[in-house]
């Protein structure tokens, strides 16, 4: 993904809320923490989007803890089994889930950012080939799974994928069909 300005994956990544707190007061700005409020408060938390929390983490007006889709519990369950893992559910917006990692990198330091870069790289190779594998067999299965806990599974896993990993998914189905395709017009045609 890309940083680019008109990019509706870096939008909807950048868009992610992140909870930050508050190390100053910041008059008229009470709407941010979604209270009633009319200023922030120093040591108020407050769930604020990406975007704009680059303004307040970099002026240092507050600091963020890491959200909890990169947290300890999903790093060891990718640790685990990368498979088992649903992307989609850990964020929003279309599950865009190594997208809002590469923004939270961003605002870390290198340490930390080396750190999430780590598990984003081994998520995805761990990840990428039952992606590639299920989406060349995918009509073998059919569009309900083709049945037994072994469909189940692939299924769920359809399901769990992160919006970068659906990409992979139809470009990798779209390029088997036209393997298939070629395939069958070189026999037709040594006939």
């Amino acid at each position: 993904m890309e940083n680019d300005y008109f990019s509706i994956d870096a939008i909807l990544a950048e868009n992610q809320k992140i909870q930050c707190t508050f190390k100053v007061d910041i008059p008229d700005m009470g709407h941010l923490a979604g209270g009633s409020d009319h200023d922030i408060k120093s040591l108020t938390k407050a769930p604020i989007p990406i975007w704009l929390a680059y303004i307040m983490l970099f002026s240092d007006w507050a600091d963020f803890t890491i959200p909890a889709p990169f947290g300890t519990r999903v790093r060891n369950a990718l640790k685990a089994e990368p498979r088992s893992v649903k992307l989609s559910n850990l964020v929003g917006a279309g599950g865009l889930w190594y997208g809002f990692g590469k923004m939270i990198m961003d605002i870390l330091s290198e340490e930390q950012a080396n750190g999430i870069s780590e598990v984003l790289t081994k998520a995805f190779k761990g990840r990428l080939l039952e992606v590639i594998d299920q989406a060349q067999h995918f009509a073998a299965l059919g569009p309900a799974g083709g049945g037994g806990p072994s469909a189940d599974s692939a299924q769920s896993f359809r399901e769990g994928l992160d919006g970068t990993e659906r990409e992979l998914f139809a470009l990798a189905q779209e390029s088997a069909k036209r393997m298939k395709r070629w395939h069958e017009g070189n026999d037709k045609a040594r006939r």
